[in-house]
């Protein structure tokens, strides 16, 4: 079978998406100053790229799949089918511009946006009514204003960055997150897309395993019936009878977050010897 040709975004994101491969059971080991990764799995081919360039890479038919930022498959407008959405670097495409300016003030003039996404910001400041001529950056967008441009558009997770140069942001074009997605010819083969799906299962997998523990517990017969009943679980508790029949082993797939509130409860409720486990994959 041909491999399966996979782009890798370089910087902030290569982090995840390499602990996300290692997780599935795919290391990833890079070379300094290469750009061809090596996976640890005969029938994948990696290549590092720049996350802007990923969705229309994969559009051409150079690669059957990749990582990369719904800002950047939006702004490309390439033609991509996303997989998964991972959840890895959420940020926001937002406008902003200095604290001490009006939004109505600055349509009543042309304005000079700075921004990396040439497309998104001309499609918002048309349909928001403004004048404007668009000023491309190539990183540190919010160091332009007030001298050299009126607005940024740009992204941001906290906003904290933008505040710190004196920015308020006036409205929100994009939520973004990292995307697993593939082209649409290698869709249209029968073995690649097998081969997308069965990543998109694994990596899936990480991700809920990641979200979730495991609890275990004994539980007297006489408070069997309560605790059960009061037991969250993905689809129904593991029981197990206890060593000379004395009551059940119960153990249950819960999210982190219930955890602080699920383990008094399910004191108040009989259980004893709760054990908590951490989880590599969870296959729902």
């Amino acid at each position: 079978m041909e491999k399966l040709r996979i782009l890798i975004p370089k910087g902030r994101i290569f982090d995840n998406i390499s602990r996300l491969f290692e997780e599935a059971g795919f290391p990833i080991s890079l070379a300094d100053r290469t750009y061809r990764p090596l996976i640890g799995a005969d029938w994948l081919d990696g290549k590092i790229m720049k996350p802007q360039n990923v969705g229309e890479l994969l559009e051409l038919g150079s690669h059957d799949a990749g990582f990369t930022g719904l800002d950047w498959i939006r702004e490309s407008g390439a033609a991509v089918e996303e997989i998964l959405d991972l959840g890895f670097d959420q940020v926001r495409i937002v406008a902003a511009i200095p604290a001490g300016r009006e939004e109505g003030e600055m349509k009543k003039q042309r304005i000079v946006a700075a921004t990396e996404y040439v497309n998104l910001a001309e499609n918002w400041l048309k349909k928001s009514g403004y004048q404007f001529r668009i000023l491309r950056t190539y990183g540190a967008t919010e160091v332009f204003p007030p001298d050299d441009a009126d607005m940024i558009i740009d992204n941001t997770a906290s906003g904290q960055t933008l505040k710190d140069n004196g920015l308020r942001i006036i409205a929100t074009l994009l939520e973004s997150s990292t995307r697993f997605v593939a082209s649409r010819a290698a869709l249209a083969d029968k073995e690649k897309k097998g081969r997308i799906e069965e990543l998109a299962m694994l990596f899936k997998a990480v991700l809920d395993g990641r979200d979730r523990v495991l609890l275990e517990m004994n539980v007297a017969k006489n408070r069997f019936a309560e605790l059960v009943s009061g037991l969250p679980a993905m689809r129904s508790p593991t029981v197990a009878p206890l060593y000379g029949d004395e009551g059940y082993a119960v153990k249950i797939a819960v999210k982190k977050s219930d955890i602080p509130d699920l383990i008094p409860r399910l004191k108040k409720l009989g259980a004893g010897d709760i054990v908590e486990y951490d989880l590599r994959k969870v296959v729902l």
